[in-house]
């Protein structure tokens, strides 16, 4: 949320109880009580070069790994085994943001993020998430927007 503060984004703190047996982001929403197309999850990915990628979508949606690849000129990508998740990014499983990474790494978000005024994202810790517009997400990570969802 820094980050964001830095950047003069406007965002709205959402606050929910955490479930360790359920960390899913269906379940966030059902917490929240919000449209589950409107709560993104953040994905991390490696490249076949060894590099990193951020994919940002849908909670109830699957990535598509081709698509994503092909999104961000890569030739294939798979998902980081969540045991490396915080050495790379700073963040847990569950808490994962696309702001204020350890590190910035090329991120796109699902192109269905423009069907709403505002998207949630982790605030960077479980049972926390940040409501903002997704223009202001794209600025302050520097996505791409485009279709890395499976249909």
């Amino acid at each position: 949320m820094r980050e964001l503060e830095r950047a003069g984004v406007a965002y709205t703190e959402h606050v929910y109880e955490v479930d360790e047996s359920d960390l899913s982001g269906v379940h966030v929403c059902a917490q929240l009580g919000e449209d589950p197309g409107a709560v993104f999850k953040t994905l991390v990915c490696s490249t076949s070069s060894g590099s990193h990628v951020v994919c940002c979508i849908p909670v109830a949606e699957e990535l598509d790994l081709k698509a994503a690849a092909r999104v961000l000129g890569e030739k294939s990508l798979s998902m980081v085994h969540v045991r490396d998740l915080v050495g790379l990014t700073g963040y847990v499983r569950g808490g994962c943001s696309p702001v204020g990474m350890k590190k910035s790494f090329p991120t796109v978000i699902d192109e269905t993020c423009i069907l709403y005024d505002t998207i949630y994202v982790s605030g960077g810790r479980r049972g926390l998430q940040v409501e903002l517009a997704p223009d202001d997400l794209v600025r302050v990570t520097g996505a791409q927007v485009a279709a890395i969802t499976r249909e």
